[in-house]
């Protein structure tokens, strides 16, 4: 689990992805399996152009893998939780050493950098009760940076792999207010 970039990085000059770019974007996201060949006849283009188009998306970091849902009773995995870990100290050498930590760990799906009075969120996955109480007593509260967990268990839990394809467009402008007129006399 890499650390997120801060900038989303696009192919085109200014900014964004054209039409085409988008298009394909949405179609992995509905379906990652798509051949090539389904791909660019759903969007349009010819199967050297798609396939181009999909290395560059790759390359420039807006495509960052493919991914398969797994069902998580199938590995073993009884209970999930979220787990909020507030640190003693904001130093980047904490904030940095707790990332690096936690992505390490076997148990942790995705990590949340936060502001507010969490500094991370960590969903792990575990075999059941006693595998989650010692993994928050193992793996957080022994750490130097560490000052206070809380643990949530997840009952149930449903993800959207789709992103809204409006983050990429132009922020609408707000509307400029009108001037009263002038009075001549």
């Amino acid at each position: 689990m890499a650390k997120p970039s801060n900038v989303l990085r696009t192919r085109s000059a200014g900014g964004g992805l054209d039409r085409i770019d988008r298009a394909i974007v949405g179609a992995l996201q509905d379906d990652v399996r798509l051949s090539n060949k389904e791909l660019a006849a759903r969007v349009g283009l010819a199967p050297s152009s798609c396939l181009e188009r999909v290395r560059r998306l790759g390359a420039s970091g807006v495509l960052r893998g493919a991914h398969a849902e797994v069902d998580p009773h199938a590995l073993g995995v009884e209970l999930e939780a979220m787990i909020a870990v507030q640190l003693r100290r904001h130093a980047r050498d904490e904030v940095d050493g707790f990332w690096d930590h936690a992505r390490a760990l076997p148990e942790v799906v995705a990590i949340y950098h936060l502001a507010g009075e969490d500094d991370f969120l960590v969903h792990v996955a575990v075999r059941g009760a006693q595998h989650l109480r010692d993994f928050a007593l193992d793996a957080f509260t022994t750490r130097p940076e560490v000052a206070k967990i809380e643990t949530a268990l997840i009952f149930a839990a449903t993800r959207s792999w789709r992103l809204p394809d409006y983050l990429d467009a132009p922020a609408p402008t707000a509307p400029t207010p009108k001037r009263a007129g002038r009075r001549r006399r």
